[in-house]
C-alpha cells in the first residue's frame, strides 16, 4: 500500500485543509495580478457535480434551491436543454466522459469494481499530450492505487481526493489520495468532524489555478483542470445509521425551512456546491484568465431520492421521468453549462441533442487535433461558437448493468427503452411526450424494430458486461 502521511507533510502541494489553508485562502489575494500570458488554445475547467438532477439548478426552472453562481455561468455562456450523460450511474457515466466512449463499447459500465484500461485514452492524456498542465480533485471512481485506471496513470499530474469507494461517501473522511500517497486529515481522526472534504477539494482546485495559471511562470502553457466533487450525493451508511445521508456542516441558508431535515440538508449542499463554483470562477477572474478558459459544468447522472430524501421535493428531475439509475430522461438528462467569455455568446441556449462522450471530441476540436480513434464522440465546438453544426449523432445509446440490465436509444425524436434483457420495448416520442408517459411502441412497430436494430449494433460484447438479449 503506499504510504500513509499526514496532511501538515503535504502542504507544498495544492491539497491542505480548509483551516491549514486560511491565510493563503483567496479573500486575502488583495494584489491584482499581472496581465497573464495568452496561450494559443484556452486553459479548460470542467466541474462534474454528482447526482445533481436537471432541474436542480435556477437556470433550469428551480424554484426552491438558490444557485446564483452556476445560474451567472449559463447567463455568461451557453446552456444546454437536450445533454446527456454517459449512464445512468456514476463510474460508467464517468468512464464514458472521460474516454469519450459510450456504454455499448466503453471498458466500465457498471458501478461494479474496475479500472480504466491502459489503452483507454482520457482527455487529460490527450491534453497533456499537447503541453497542457492537469490536475484532478474530488471523486476518481476508475480505478484504484495501483491499477491501469489511477488518475497518475491516465493523464493527471496533480490529484487528490477519493480514489474508489473506500471513504468515498463519508464527507468527513479520515483519509485522502495526495498522488500515490494516502494522506490523513488530521482534524477528522476518531470520528471528529474537522474539515469537509468538498472544501478541501475547492481549495486544491483554487491553488492548482494559482499555481499553474500561465501568468505564474510566464508561459504560454494552459492547464486542464477536472473538478469532480462529490456534491450533492448522499452517504448511506450515515443514512442506515441516522435516516439522514445529507452529510453537510450546516443546512444552512435553509435552516428556517418547514421541510424535512434531509431536503433541507440536500438543498444545502447544492447551494455549498454552487458556491464552489463561484471560487473556481472568482479565482479565474482575480487571475484574469476568463478570456482564455472555456469552463464545462455538468453531472454525472440524474437526481438520488437517497439519504433521506425524495428528488420529487424539489422537482429535481425537472418534470422528466425517473431519476439516477433509469434510462428514462430524468436519469441520464443532465445541466450543461459552457462558458467561454468573449468566445461563447453569453445567454446563448443549446437545444441540439449532445452526450458526455462527445466532450473529448469537442476538446479535441478546441485545441487542434484529431480524437482517439477508438472515441464514439462528436465535436459541439461549432454549436459552442455559434455556427452552423453540420456533424450530428444519428442516434445516442447507453446500456445499464446495475441491477436489471437495461438498454435505451434515442434516434431524432424516437426514445426506445428495453428495461430487462428481452423484455418488451417502450418507445416514446419526446417532442410529445418528454415525460415518457406515453409508450407508443404498439403504434409504430416499424421505429421499434429500427431502434431495436439500433441497440444491438450499439452494443460490443464484453464477458463483464453480458445483456442476455438474444
Amino acid at each position: 500500500m503506499a504510504n500513509r502521511i499526514r496532511l501538515r507533510a503535504a502542504l507544498p502541494g495544492v491539497l491542505a485543509s480548509a483551516t491549514l489553508l486560511a491565510q493563503a485562502a483567496f479573500a486575502q489575494v488583495t494584489n491584482t495580478p499581472p496581465p497573464p500570458a495568452t496561450p494559443k488554445t484556452p486553459s479548460i475547467v470542467l466541474v462534474l457535480a454528482d447526482d445533481l438532477g436537471w432541474g436542480d439548478l435556477g437556470c433550469y426552472g428551480q424554484k426552491k434551491i438558490r444557485t446564483p453562481n452556476l445560474d451567472r455561468l449559463a447567463a455568461e455562456g451557453m446552456r444546454f436543454t437536450q445533454f446527456y450523460a454517459g449512464a445512468a450511474t456514476g463510474t460508467a457515466s464517468r468512464c464514458a466522459l472521460l474516454t469519450g466512449r459510450h456504454t455499448g463499447r466503453a471498458t466500465l459500465r457498471s458501478n461494479a469494481a474496475g479500472a480504466l484500461g491502459a489503452g483507454d485514452i482520457t482527455i487529460a492524456e490527450v491534453l497533456r499530450g499537447a503541453s497542457y498542465r492537469t490536475g484532478a480533485f474530488g471523486r476518481w471512481a476508475l480505478g484504484a492505487e495501483g491499477t491501469t485506471g489511477e488518475p497518475t496513470r491516465k493523464g493527471f499530474e496533480e490529484w487528490a481526493g477519493f480514489i474508489d469507494t473506500r471513504n468515498t461517501l463519508d464527507y468527513f473522511p479520515p483519509l485522502l489520495w495526495r498522488n500515490t500517497a494516502q494522506v490523513a486529515l488530521s482534524r477528522n481522526q476518531l470520528g471528529q468532524q474537522g474539515d469537509y472534504a468538498p472544501d478541501v477539494f475547492t481549495t486544491a482546485a483554487t491553488n492548482y489555478i494559482r499555481i499553474y495559471q500561465p501568468a505564474r511562470h510566464n508561459q504560454m502553457t494552459p492547464f486542464f483542470l477536472y473538478f469532480a466533487t462529490p456534491l450533492p450525493h448522499a452517504n448511506p451508511a450515515l443514512a442506515l445509521k441516522t435516516g439522514n445521508g445529507m452529510q453537510v456542516p450546516s443546512d444552512a441558508p435553509y435552516s428556517a425551512e418547514p421541510w424535512a431535515k434531509a431536503e433541507r440538508d440536500k438543498a444545502a449542499m447544492i447551494t455549498r456546491l454552487d458556491a464552489d463554483v463561484g471560487k473556481l470562477l472568482a479565482t479565474l477572474k482575480h487571475h484574469r484568465l476568463d478570456t482564455s478558459t472555456l469552463v464545462v459544468f455538468t453531472s454525472d447522472n440524474g437526481p438520488h431520492s437517497e439519504g433521506g430524501t425524495d428528488a420529487k421535493f424539489f422537482n429535481s428531475a425537472g418534470g422528466l421521468r425517473g431519476g439516477k439509475g433509469s434510462l428514462h430522461e430524468g436519469g441520464i438528462r443532465v445541466p450543461f453549462i459552457a462558458r467561454w467569455t468573449g468566445t461563447i455568446k453569453p445567454g446563448s441556449v443549446c437545444a441540439e441533442p449532445w452526450a458526455a462522450w462527445d466532450l473529448l471530441a469537442t476538446a479535441c476540436d478546441v485545441i487542434g487535433t484529431k480524437p482517439p480513434a477508438e472515441a464514439d464522440g462528436i465535436s459541439f465546438l461549432p454549436a459552442l461558437l455559434g455556427k452552423a453544426q453540420t456533424n450530428r449523432h444519428d442516434h445516442f445509446y447507453w446500456e445499464q448493468h446495475e441491477g436489471a440490465q437495461a438498454q435505451a436509444v434515442r434516434a431524432g425524436p424516437w426514445k426506445a427503452i428495453r428495461p430487462a434483457p428481452d423484455g418488451p420495448v417502450e418507445l416514446y416520442q419526446l417532442v410529445d411526450d418528454l415525460a415518457e408517459k406515453d409508450d407508443v411502441a404498439a403504434k409504430h412497430p416499424e421505429v421499434v424494430a429500427r431502434l431495436e436494430r439500433l441497440m444491438k449494433q450499439s452494443h460490443t460484447d464484453d464477458a463483464r458486461w453480458p445483456l442476455g438479449v438474444k
